[in-house]
């Protein structure tokens, strides 16, 4: 069952789910949970974590963010050298506790837990045809599939089965698999999210983001590659590549907007990639302003660029408050902007009577940074003019991010960028060009997925979109 994007929280595009694994670490648990605390910008509805000893398997599951749902207590009742773990925000499937994952099954005398990083786009129709052969499903969840298909060539071992299985689906996955005494990853043909292999003391780690590897003093070794499945236990680490190549579709995205900017992914720094963004900004768009600032934090580093490329000064125009939670005492009506103020909060002398740029990674349907740009006109401010280090978000995306459907996504509702620009309230507003975005990468435009931008979808042709956007209300 897939849900409907809710914007009213923030206007911006949700975070998809974040994996970790380790293998051979004496407190495997303890490495997991914080490998999660780093991959926690990636999905802060649910947290789960499943550990080995080799002989048992363990496993915690909770709603909320991972330091909320793991305490030292909880942490001491998941032994073994082996675990994995996740965080999600829901992309398919209901936001309660049975859709948490790691999925965890028993199976034959062994224990089977995955969770996955993604959307499988074919899920609908394979799990109608599960259930018409006789499965019974416990939860809503694309992931669940995966171990649905496994299960009927369980008997040729691990290697083949999960082969056959990933040889059915279509989409998005970045997975870790958790058994007795193996971990498991493997990654679609096509690469769409990030996943990278590291080492630890010995033992082996995966994990979506190579930020994770930092928090627990890992060292990167590769990205585990498209198309590929590494299983790993007491012999090693082994790689296999059983699927035929096809063309990458890296995830742009990622790189602009979702992945945290001290990671490695697909080969980029994301900081630099960022500031890199800003400089191609910063040679399409000029406008005459006093001041280059970002809404902080998410425009941050494309600000920093488009000002050392520019040479016009760079401010922290708007002080964010970083001790604001999930939620908060919801504001009165006559408090009815107190939402916005909440998180950013304008420096009036440094702003009024002021022309100033604002640099941002994206504007979704666009309500943020209307009341945002609002509250900054109520200080003075002399003209407002903003420029997107990405291209406008006009297409919706099946293959892991929750952009709303396409009628919602504010590029696909207005005319142009002048009509975007009226709506928010601005004296301009300048996108960066697909041509620009590429360029700031230093890779291939054929190494992305750039649909929601072109509404060219290298998995599901544009005929079939209504379909997605139904599903997706």
């Amino acid at each position: 069952m897939n849900e409907k994007f809710n914007f009213e929280e923030s206007g911006r595009p949700r975070e998809e789910c974040g994996v970790f694994a380790i293998y051979g670490h004496e407190d495997a648990a303890r490495v997991a949970f914080f490998g999660l605390f780093a991959l926690q910008h990636r999905g802060q509805e649910s947290a789960g974590i499943v550990s080995s000893d080799g002989c048992q398997v363990w496993d915690h599951k909770g709603m909320g963010l991972a330091s909320e749902v793991f305490r030292e207590p909880t942490l001491q009742k998941l032994p073994g050298k082996l675990a994995i773990g996740h965080v999600r925000y829901s992309t398919t499937g209901s936001s309660v506790l049975s859709n948490a994952q790691p999925f965890l099954v028993h199976h034959a005398d062994e224990y089977y837990a995955l969770a996955h990083n993604g959307n499988i786009v074919n899920a609908q129709a394979l799990r109608t045809e599960l259930e018409n052969s006789g499965s019974i499903f416990q939860s809503t969840m694309d992931s669940e599939i995966i171990i649905h298909l496994m299960a009927p060539h369980l008997k040729e071992g691990l290697a083949k089965s999960l082969t056959a299985a990933l040889s059915r689906l279509e989409g998005a996955y970045s997975l870790i698999m958790l058994t007795r005494n193996k971990i498991i990853a493997a990654r679609d043909p096509r690469g769409f999210r990030p996943l990278a292999l590291g080492k630890l003391n010995g033992g082996w780690v995966i994990a979506s983001e190579t930020c994770a590897f930092d928090l627990v003093g890992a060292k990167y070794i590769r990205d585990v590659n498209p198309g590929e499945i590494i299983i790993i236990d007491e012999k090693g680490c082994k790689s296999l590549t059983p699927f035929t190549p096809v063309k990458p579709c890296h995830c742009i995205f990622e790189l602009i907007y979702f992945a945290r900017p001290d990671s490695q992914i697909f080969g980029q720094n994301v900081y630099l990639c960022r500031k890199r963004l800003g400089r191609e900004l910063a040679r399409e768009y000029v406008p005459n302003v006093d001041i280059v600032m970002p809404f902080p934090d998410s425009g941050n580093y494309a600000a920093l660029g488009y000002a050392e490329e520019s040479g016009i000064n760079f401010e922290m125009g708007m002080i964010r408050n970083h001790y604001v939670g999930r939620t908060f005492i919801q504001p009165t009506q006559p408090m009815r902007d107190f939402g916005v103020r909440v998180k950013l909060n304008p420096v009036k002398p440094l702003l009024a009577g002021k022309r100033v740029l604002i640099v941002e990674d994206s504007i979704i349907r666009g309500t943020t940074s209307r009341n945002r740009v609002k509250n900054l006109k109520e200080i003075g401010l002399k003209e407002i003019h903003m420029a997107i280090s990405c291209p406008p978000t006009a297409y919706p995306c099946p293959y892991g991010i929750d952009f709303s459907s396409k009628g919602e996504l504010i590029a696909a509702a207005k005319e142009n960028e002048k009509a975007i620009a009226d709506f928010i309230g601005l004296d301009s507003l300048h996108y960066l060009t697909v041509d620009g975005m590429v360029r700031a990468t230093g890779m291939s435009r054929d190494c992305f997925c750039l649909a929601c931008y072109t509404g060219d979808y290298p998995l599901m042709p544009p005929e079939k979109m209504d379909k997605f956007c139904l599903e997706k209300t």
